[in-house]
């Protein structure tokens, strides 16, 4: 499906699992309050995205894993998503012409409440926009740690994620700060960013937090093992429906470990009463340097995500090492 035909706009829906498609729809009105985006670029978000794709999101909690302006329900057929970077054609005057980010997902025209959508600051490039959703689930990390002044910290992971997250933490006047990667290419593109970035076995241990972002038991227990006692993993992982065996047998009670759950659905508590899920996706949109933009690793046209989202579920060559890919409207 090329482009799309006066007055119509195209829509990515998950049909079923492994079977993404192109929808064509009339293009959307918006309601009192709301906005029409006219999509520029929008962002995958490899982890969440494929579990999507392959069906993967337990039925039990398919209502806490929607996304805020998704289309359907999950698990099909749905319009997922949330990164999103667009102009606003109808709504507020203050916004009208203005490019926004919103947590809208791979749709030509995106209907959103005006509040919620977040003027790109002055010199931030699209694209760079489009890791806002990633830099506010790091932020969210950092907050419930909490990582503080001083800190000895480790991110487990250099997905996007766990890069958005090393990122933030490394504004912070840390003691240490370690990205753990078993990719020696991902290491060297962490490294290129002036991050610290280490192998399992060269990774430090003791430290106050650990962010564990890597989606995998093996990634989990490292996070455990670099932990100081008292010391808590910050789990940023999704895992869908597959089950992980954590080894909670060895020391885990002996050294009074934690394991943090750190869903973005909710600000974490010690800042809940002070801080909206707004203010936190400014405030992360706010804090993407330069640096973020070698978070991106591909561009490709709409037409073309239906393909590309086969093969980054199916772990191909193409996409081996993608990092944030982005989709061209």
């Amino acid at each position: 499906m090329g482009s799309a035909r006066d007055g119509w706009s195209r829509q990515y829906w998950t049909e079923a699992p492994g079977q993404g498609a192109l929808r064509e729809a009339p293009r959307p009105a918006p309601g009192p309050g709301e906005v029409l985006v006219e999509t520029m670029v929008s962002g995958i978000s490899r982890g969440t995205e494929t579990l999507v794709h392959r069906g993967q999101v337990p039925p039990s909690i398919a209502h806490l894993m929607t996304a805020p302006l998704q289309l359907g329900e999950l698990p099909f057929p749905v319009s997922h998503g949330y990164l999103n970077v667009g102009t606003v054609l109808e709504g507020p005057e203050e916004l009208r012409g203005r490019q926004v980010f919103t947590l809208g997902g791979h749709r030509e025209h995106i209907i959103a409440p005006a509040e919620d959508c977040h003027p790109l600051p002055e010199g931030c490039p699209p694209e760079r926009a489009l890791l806002a959703g990633a830099a506010e689930v790091g932020l969210n990390g950092l907050w419930e740690g909490p990582v503080t002044v001083g800190d000895r910290v480790a991110v487990v992971g250099a997905g996007m994620i766990g890069l958005s997250t090393a990122l933030l933490a490394d504004r912070v006047p840390l003691q240490r700060l370690q990205l753990v990667e078993i990719c020696p290419q991902r290491r060297a593109a962490a490294t290129a960013l002036g991050l610290h970035a280490v192998s399992p076995e060269d990774a430090l241990a003791d430290n106050d937090v650990v962010l564990h972002s890597s989606a995998s038991a093996a990634g989990l227990a490292t996070a455990l093992s670099l932990t100081g006692d008292d010391g808590a993993v910050v789990e940023q992982s999704w895992y869908g429906t597959s089950e992980q065996h954590i080894p909670l047998g060895a020391d885990f009670h002996a050294r009074r470990l934690r394991i943090l759950s750190t869903q973005v659905g909710e600000v974490p508590l010690l800042r809940r009463h002070r801080r909206s899920r707004r203010d936190r996706l400014r405030t992360a949109l706010e804090m993407l340097d330069s640096r973020f933009d070698a978070l991106i690793t591909g561009r490709s046209p709409l037409e073309d995500l239906p393909h590309l989202m086969d093969d980054l579920a199916g772990g191909g060559d193409r996409t081996r090492q993608t990092i944030c890919h982005v989709i061209e409207h």
